[in-house]
């Protein structure tokens, strides 16, 4: 959206200059419009605020999902699983709340912008919790076996996750778009892991049909990882598109 159009209060600017031409001699309180503006602005840090809470969970869901692998700890890999419904509801109540925002306060340019991308992020963060609640249903299953290789590369791909997850969130919150291209670059090293892995996996499965079972699952719970660091790069992409309208591809 142009960044030409009318700011959100120069509408209610244009009424009480009408009003005062119509009505000469009669005072007009151009502060008339401050309410709806602070009505706009309050939902609006709800909304934020909501979408980092989001975040949060997140990022604790990854890392609770690896720290489950590390420890084969099946109990904790369930409490992970069951803790994505907090997600999915939050993000259920963020969209509905976008949604009552966009149709009573009726935003445009940076605002309506603003809001649009907010639900882009929730979407995003909601697809990382079902990931990570994926991860920790494979790391369940894993929990009874001895480890294959220490997992190879998994552990640091959960990490790194939660890290560009966080990474983001900093990036969102001061639509630093800079950061956000940082982040999204971080993608090619979580690509490079999940290869080496997927590469080293086969190998021990070749080797030894006993290790079939377990590196399937590892194979599965590094592609969930490997999907998170993806969706990290389209909320990167939200960012830059809230600071310039501009829609970009950072992961061509």
């Amino acid at each position: 959206m142009s960044e030409r159009e009318a700011r959100p209060d120069s509408i209610h600017t244009q009424v009480a200059d009408f009003l005062e031409r119509a009505t000469p001699g009669v005072p007009v309180s151009r502060p008339f419009a401050h309410p709806a503006r602070e009505t706009l602005d309050l939902e609006m840090r709800e909304i934020k605020d909501d979408i980092l809470r989001m975040g949060s969970y997140v990022e604790e869901a990854i890392r609770a999902a690896m720290a489950a692998l590390v420890a084969h700890d099946a109990a904790a890999a369930t409490a992970v699983i069951v803790a994505d419904g907090r997600i999915n509801e939050m993000q259920r109540e963020v969209s509905g709340l976008i949604t009552r925002t966009i149709a009573t306060q009726s935003p445009v340019a940076r605002d309506l912008r603003f809001l649009l991308s907010l639900d882009h992020v929730g979407y995003e963060l909601e697809r990382m919790g079902d990931h990570a609640s994926s991860v920790a249903k494979q790391v369940r299953k894993l929990a009874p076996e001895p480890p294959l290789k220490r997992y190879v590369d998994l552990p640091a791909m959960g990490e790194l996750a939660a890290q560009l997850v966080g990474g983001i969130l900093r990036a969102l919150v001061d639509v630093d778009v800079d950061e956000a291209r940082a982040v999204a670059a971080r993608d090619d090293e979580m690509d490079r892991l999940y290869h080496r892995t997927f590469d080293e996996v086969v190998e021990l499965m070749r080797a030894d049909p006993g290790n079939v079972e377990s590196g399937t699952r590892i194979l599965f719970a590094s592609h969930y990882v490997e999907r998170i660091g993806d969706r990290v790069t389209n909320i990167a992409e939200d960012v830059v598109f809230l600071a310039s309208g501009e829609i970009e591809d950072l992961n061509p």
